[in-house]
């Protein structure tokens, strides 16, 4: 399977016209009946082998981390860092393989920051109530994302930009605990900030590839799959869902955020929000079928008319988003990802 960062790269080296890659893009997207903006593409695996390399490379960072931290725990962090790093100059530089280099990614940045973390503060006994640690803690995050930046200028890997984003959230929210050691009374509000900036971030890269052709678009995937999350569980949480609360008003406002959630989603090309909410409103709809007398059969009847109501939208996810972007401002609209038209007739 090749990606549109495969694509681009060929565009760059000759190997074929740009209006050849357009003209497989189109074919790709009659095929599947949906054009390719749509189908948020990113390269996770070629082969069995993506598979077979991150799992020998798992298995070196164990050894690494494990026989270093015999010695010191920051030199097991650093030998996991540096032997990521390493491996990356191979299998990412030159073979570039997907899976392995998000997992080697992951390792450098993780790795710079436990490295750091490990030997400014040893014990490893930090709270929120601590400001020296907190603020120490803010280094490490720091560092982290200087070697997500350092990486990223390197091998530009798609998800080095959403872990040094995570970085940087890390390290804003450990220096406020720093300053103000009861944050743990504003967490979620927090959370919920870092979230949306982190969103605005991925839209800032999803305006510079509205067709979706590039590695930009990889990029904000990865920083909306980072951002999903952040945004939504807080804001369940807040609403009580966490504390089991869900009464029928309750789960009606759930739904009504889904539903606000989903809309949104279809008018950015982006389905990580309604995928991160999905446990809550699963959760919302077995309340509501338990308050009409469905107890034994909610579970079930809750992922039938979930799972059918995606599914469906699946099916009819252009349509509904052409909808939905027509009625937006001429202005919003082009900075949206494009709307195309597909010839749903196989190729003869």
């Amino acid at each position: 399977m090749y990606s549109e960062s495969d694509l681009e790269s060929a565009v760059a080296a000759g190997a074929i016209t740009p209006e050849a890659a357009n003209a497989l893009r189109d074919h790709v997207g009659a095929l599947r009946s949906s054009p390719i903006v749509d189908e948020e593409q990113f390269r996770l695996i070629t082969g069995f082998n993506d598979i077979f390399v991150a799992i020998a490379a798992i298995l070196v960072f164990v050894g690494c981390a494990w026989a270093g931290g015999e010695i010191k725990p920051w030199i097991g962090a650093a030998l996991v860092t540096g032997s990521a790093w390493l491996m990356a100059e191979y299998f990412t530089a030159k073979r570039r393989m997907a899976l392995p280099s998000i997992v080697f990614l992951l390792a450098f940045v993780g790795g710079a920051f436990a490295t750091a973390a490990t030997l400014l503060v040893p014990d490893g006994n930090v709270s929120n109530h601590d400001r020296v640690g907190m603020a120490l803690v803010a280094l490490s995050a720091a560092i982290a994302a200087g070697a997500a930046w350092l990486h990223w200028k390197r091998f530009m890997v798609p998800i080095t930009i959403a872990a040094g984003a995570a970085a940087c959230a890390g390290v804003a929210l450990a220096l406020l605990a720093a300053a103000y050691p009861k944050i743990d009374t504003i967490i979620y509000p927090l959370l919920l900030i870092a979230g949306l900036a982190i969103f605005g971030l991925a839209m800032r890269w999803d305006m510079t590839d509205r067709a979706r052709t590039t590695r930009r678009s990889d990029v904000a995937f990865w920083l909306h799959l980072l951002a999903a999350p952040m945004i939504v569980h807080p804001a369940f949480v807040m609403l009580g869902i966490e504390r089991g609360e869900t009464s029928a008003s309750l789960a009606g406002v759930v739904l009504a955020i889904y539903l606000a959630l989903g809309a949104v989603a279809l008018i950015i090309d982006r389905r990580a929000l309604m995928v991160s909410a999905l446990a809550y409103v699963l959760a919302a709809m077995g309340a509501l079928f338990r308050e009409f007398g469905a107890v034994s059969l909610n579970v079930a009847i809750t992922a039938l008319v979930i799972g059918s109501a995606l599914l469906l939208l699946s099916a009819f996810w252009h349509d509904v988003r052409a909808m939905l972007v027509r009625q937006l401002p001429e202005g919003i609209q082009n900075r949206l990802p494009v709307l195309q038209t597909i010839n749903l007739r196989p190729a003869s």
